[in-house]
């Protein structure tokens, strides 16, 4: 059984000022193409649909075309809801959309029942493994001691039970130990955010995600992989070479694993040097409308020139600074001209959803937003 492994699509994402809807569109064309091709019989997406758990309307429109393209080509497709995604909105429609082929995984109600889909070889178990916080899993497992992530996926795991005699693939949106990042946004806080891989042992294949660098973890054989993020979403991926990932099983216990590159509309490029140098040379021909992060190396402040640089660089996306006085620092000042722009109640979320490795709830989200108010300077 062919299946194609994807996942954080990130869906409905910006980039400072810049909606990456059109990018998003692009690559996902690519991937149907790709699907065309290889004709997968399963599609699995680990996770991270959207960017936030309440996803613009283009977001969600250029999501349901693609599982309708997908279909359209004869792939069943399995979907589970990441830890920027909403698991209520993912689920929604699930019971609805099974009958067209698409299989989303329900909230978590401490049982997770296998999809199973046969080839020629018999049966294959999929199991929807959503993220789950370990507060939710504690409601399911009261006489458990839960102290972080690993102990919550450690009983969920467990639960399962898959038949050994079978072939048995799990989609899992987690951080597993020992895997290589490339934001700061998917660092696990502390050790209680990482599963260890022994965890998955029972699994033939483990597709994974939430990491955005390609990579196999845990497993001599590479069974047990991320398939990365289709786009490059920030600077430190700027090197990386995106792809979808194709694992084809055959009998129990034989796998065959590649990868088809993709290629963006627009590239992330990076870019450093003196205000007077990069305002001079400009992109390199070809690169006008790609994407750049831009290193000054100047000492002195440069005045406006961020606004100046874009001029050259139309699609700016942040400038930092790298010289005797933020190297004194011990490191180099980040400057975003993405953090300048946003509210304060949008960083609050940020660094919780970072922190915590999910979404602020709705009432901890109030609370926040009554205690802004009540600070002296907030404004609505």
């Amino acid at each position: 059984m062919k299946c194609m492994h994807l996942s954080d699509l990130h869906l409905g994402k910006r980039l400072i000022d810049i909606s990456l809807l059109e990018d998003q569109q692009y690559i996902l064309d690519q991937i149907i193409r790709i699907a065309a091709e290889e004709k997968p019989q399963a599609v699995l997406i680990a996770g991270d649909i959207y960017d936030r758990s309440n996803p613009p309307a283009e977001a969600m429109t250029l999501f349901a075309g693609f599982l309708r393209r997908l279909t359209a080509l004869g792939c069943t497709v399995l979907v589970i809801s990441g830890n920027h995604d909403s698991s209520e909105r993912v689920a929604y429609l699930g019971e609805l959309v099974r009958e067209t082929g698409v299989f989303l995984s329900p909230v978590y109600e401490g049982h997770i029942e296998p999809i199973c889909l046969r080839d020629e070889f018999g049966e294959v178990r999929f199991y929807l493994m959503p993220y789950v916080h370990p507060e939710e899993v504690r409601r399911f497992f009261p006489d458990a001691e839960i102290s972080g992530a690993g102990d919550a996926a450690g009983l969920v795991l467990a639960e399962m039970r898959p038949d050994p005699a079978c072939r048995n693939v799990i989609l899992s949106h987690q951080y597993i130990s020992g895997s290589a990042f490339d934001d700061p946004d998917q660092r696990a806080v502390g050790t209680l955010d990482s599963i260890d891989a022994s965890l998955y042992s029972a699994f033939d294949y483990v597709a994974l995600g939430h990491i955005h660098r390609p990579q196999a973890i845990g497993r001599a054989d590479g069974t047990m992989r991320y398939c990365g993020a289709p786009l490059k979403y920030s600077q430190r991926e700027a090197s990386v070479q995106k792809s979808v990932t194709l694992a084809e099983l055959g009998p129990k216990g034989t796998l065959r694993i590649w990868q088809r590159p993709l290629k963006p509309l627009r590239e992330v490029r990076l870019a450093r040097g003196t205000f007077e140098e990069l305002i001079e040379r400009g992109p390199d021909p070809g690169t006008e409308s790609d994407y750049f992060f831009l290193t000054l190396t100047d000492e002195e402040d440069i005045p406006n020139a961020a606004a100046r640089l874009r001029q050259r660089f139309p699609r700016l996306l942040a400038l930092d600074f790298d010289n005797a006085r933020t190297r004194a620092g011990g490191s180099v000042l980040p400057g975003h001209l993405e953090t300048e722009q946003k509210q304060p109640m949008e960083l609050l979320m940020e660094l919780y959803r970072a922190t915590h490795n999910t979404e602020m709830s709705d009432e901890a989200r109030a609370f926040a937003e009554r205690a802004m108010r009540e600070t002296e300077g907030f404004e609505e």
